[in-house]
Parts: C-alpha cells; structure tokens; sequence
C-alpha cells in the first residue's frame, strides 16, 4: 500500500519531538539526536502531552528516533540528587507516562534503531508493536551505575523476555543484538537496514484501517484476558466478543464482506 504524503504538524512539535500527520498515522520523533535520544524529564513529559492530545483522527502512532539511535535511555548528564520521597515521585512520573502510552485507544510502534538502552528499552517496552533494524541493541546497564530501573522495566521486560534473562542483563551488563532480539521478544520485526521506520509505518496504516473497537479490544482487553484465571479470562473473551459484534462498525464491516463474497460467486 502507498504511503501517505507527510504532512507536517508544526503545531505540535517542539524541539524535543519532531511530530508529524501520514494520513492516519501520528509520527513521534524522539529530537536529541546529539544525545543519542537520551531521556530527561522534559521529554517524558513532551511525550505525555503528545499522548494525552491525540486526535480522534488518529488511527495509529509510529514512535521513533531521529538519528542513528532510538534511546540511549536515561540522560545521566541531568541526573539531580533525590532523596527517597523524591526519587519515588520521580519514578512514579515515568510509570504514568509510559502506562499512558500502553494503555492508547491506538496501536503503538516503536521503529527500533542503535541504542535501545536502559529507560530506552522501557519505552520501547511500552509500545504494542516493535520492529528494529539489524542496528539495534538492547541493554539494561542500571546494575553497574548503581542503580534500579525505575521506568516500568521489572514490570514489562519480564513479559517479554523473561525474569532471569533480565536479571543477567542487569547484573553482568549482557548486550542482546537484533537477531537475538527478535527471537527472544525484544521485537516482533526484523527488518533490512535502516527499515524499521518504513516497517513501522506499513504495519501503522494497516492496523489505523481495522474497526477503533476492535483495536481497543486488542490492547486492553486482551492483556487482562491473558493474565486471568482460564474461566475469568474465557466470560472476558465472551463480553469483549459481544460488545465488538453489536458495533455498527462491525456490522457495516460484515455486511461489506458477505455482499462482496456473494458477489463473486453470482459473478462467477
């Protein structure tokens, strides 16, 4: 399928995210490519009011970065001195942004590229689709600077990739590659150089195309079914199932499909 033509969105960026409009396709471009897309505070909160803006012209959202990195995660450079209470706080800010963005009405893709590193890696985590390039690594080197993730990792990565794997990253620094990543969970794609972010942008026009209910069952719905007891999560799948089927949009859907089935076969 053709892409869309960019359209800028001036309005929405800012010099920490490059942000544009492809159709139905919002593209989030982390902006500190000198930094090698490092995080501070002011871009984790550019990206919470990118997310708690999103139009409901938004069918999809690709995140990315701008460079030859996605994330070399947290900006050491700006790391300030916090006791307890505020290093809480502090943590707990990130988990609101990051929960904002797993929990989107709309598909997320990370397009993985370089450094996906440290908070790096949790935002990436975050997203509901990954797809990298053979250029990108993951790693968790909080346990040699003496600290704990605080971004949302321990909860999400063992998802993924599982609990002693990523206790070894964090207590030996232990570098994954693309190839390994894609068998392990890091990613669901791995695509030819500097392709992920055309991947991303593929997968993000198919999936803004399906019914919105649909796409919102998919998030939300079917992580609780999966974490339920087998009976909880079956008479979720039931009610998630009933309310999809009872959208006009399904509907419409449907009746499209039968009435083009049937017409083959008439024509044919």
């Amino acid at each position: 399928m053709p892409m869309t033509q960019a359209v800028s969105a001036p309005s929405a960026s800012s010099p920490l995210l490059r942000i544009e409009t492809r159709g139905r396709v919002l593209v989030v471009g982390l902006n500190r490519p000198a930094k090698r897309n490092a995080l501070n505070d002011a871009i984790i909160l550019e990206i919470e009011r990118c997310f708690a803006a999103l139009s409901e012209d938004v069918g999809a959202v690709v995140l990315h970065g701008i460079g030859e990195h996605f994330s070399a995660g947290l900006d050491l450079s700006e790391l300030q001195e916090r006791d307890a209470t505020a290093g809480l706080h502090h943590s707990r800010m990130w988990h609101r942004v990051f929960d904002a963005i797993q929990q989107s009405r709309v598909p997320i893709i990370a397009a993985l590229q370089g450094a996906v590193i440290g908070g790096g890696l949790e935002l990436a985590c975050a997203a509901h689709i990954r797809v990298a390039d053979p250029s990108a690594y993951y790693a968790l080197p909080e346990g040699s600077r003496g600290i704990f993730v605080g971004g949302g990792a321990s909860m999400r990565l063992p998802r993924l990739i599982g609990v002693h794997r990523m206790a070894d990253m964090m207590l030996t620094g232990r570098v994954y590659e693309a190839n390994e990543g894609v068998a392990l969970g890091f990613s669901q794609y791995l695509v030819a150089a500097n392709g992920a972010l055309a991947k991303a942008l593929e997968l993000a026009e198919r999936v803004a195309q399906n019914a919105p209910l649909t796409n919102f069952a998919v998030l939300q719905a079917l992580p609780m079914i999966a974490e339920a007891s087998p009976q909880t999560g079956l008479m979720l799948e039931s009610l998630m199932a009933a309310v999809a089927q009872s959208d006009q949009e399904a509907k419409n859907r449907i009746r499209d499909f039968l009435e083009k089935k049937i017409g083959k076969v008439i024509s044919g």
